[in-house]
């Protein structure tokens, strides 16, 4: 299968190179000037758990190939668009007119109607996830991810189409295992009001990185996400049908917390999750935060956890190049 992976951030290279590993045809689609900018190879440090619990590490130079344009007339059969969740609908119009006959793999966070977030681009031609792996790019430039064993795909309700099989076959003849999520709308909301819990104690400590280990500060970052249970039933999600998502929100978070402290401490898969998001000035945490704040504000919601982190969220940070 030819792919087109849209930009070069983590969860594009992470997923690249393992679908490449797998036998298809790869290409980076990034912004004019930027494959010089980022040269002919990828620096590479994975922990690959798909086939070992504990992970089969990966240290390589990957060479890899860029395109500066899209033109209709391609004839990628595969799109995968992983942007931050605020840079979703900029990318989706610019996908639009291009996409030809391709399928698009949207694998980003959402918090507005998914439908909405994708614009113009073609619903049928359009197949839904989220990404279980990741990771950062250090100051040196090489990638340090965890490759985790599964990845969520899902639908509306709705049986998966012909296109939504063949994505299914693809990540599953790669390797990974299929979590397939028949509400995914209900369960990237529930994984976005999740991030805002842990992004929230995150920024009060610094970084994401700040929370590995640290029972204390993921015992609140669990709090702040329950908080958020009520503003997702106000948004329309049955929270009965995600009961293993909210669990570690709703159960006893002194047992939750002590668990998650040991896993970052110990479990490298985990330790990674956390390690790597080390950027005091990321601008992806803060938003996730200010847009699930702006939400519970309009709705009524009181979320006195996620309202006391706000200093530490409100302003923006840094202008960030893209990721593309």
């Amino acid at each position: 299968m030819k792919i087109l992976m849209f930009g070069r951030g983590v969860i594009a290279t992470v997923n690249g190179w393992a679908l490449e590993q797998a036998g298809h045809d790869v290409e980076f689609y990034v912004r004019p000037g930027r494959a010089a900018t980022y040269g002919e190879t990828v620096d590479l440090d994975l922990l690959d758990t798909r086939r070992r619990v504990w992970g089969k590490p990966v240290v390589e130079r990957w060479p890899v190939r860029y395109r500066e344009e899209l033109e209709p007339g391609h004839d990628f059969d595969l799109i995968v668009l992983s942007v931050q969740h605020y840079r979703l609908a900029e990318a989706a119009a610019f996908l639009a007119p291009r996409i030809g006959a391709a399928t698009v793999l949207v694998l980003s966070n959402i918090w507005t109607e998914p439908l909405a977030a994708i614009g113009d681009l073609p619903p049928d031609q359009v197949a839904w996830g989220f990404p279980q792996s990741g990771g950062g790019f250090g100051e040196n430039g090489v990638l340090r991810a965890a490759i985790l064993p599964s990845v969520v795909l899902g639908t509306f309700g709705t049986p998966p189409t012909e296109r939504e099989r063949t994505v299914r076959r693809l990540f599953r003849e790669a390797g990974f295992r299929i979590l397939e999520q028949p509400d995914l709308r209900g369960w990237l909301w529930i994984h976005f009001a999740a991030d805002a819990g842990l992004h929230s104690q995150g920024l009060r400590l610094g970084s994401l990185a700040d929370l590995a280990g640290a029972r204390r500060e993921l015992r609140e970052a669990l709090l702040a996400g329950r908080e958020l249970l009520p503003l997702l039933e106000a948004r329309g999600v049955d929270l009965r049908r995600h009961r293993g998502s909210v669990l570690p929100m709703r159960a006893p978070t002194w047992l939750t917390a002590s668990v998650l402290a040991w896993l970052t401490a110990h479990v490298a898969p985990a330790r990674l999750s956390l390690e790597t998001h080390s950027d005091p000035e990321a601008e992806e945490p803060r938003a996730v935060c200010r847009d699930a704040l702006a939400e519970a504000r309009r709705l009524g919601i009181a979320v006195p956890r996620l309202e006391a982190a706000e200093p530490s969220f409100a302003r923006q940070g840094p202008s960030r190049a893209p990721t593309s």
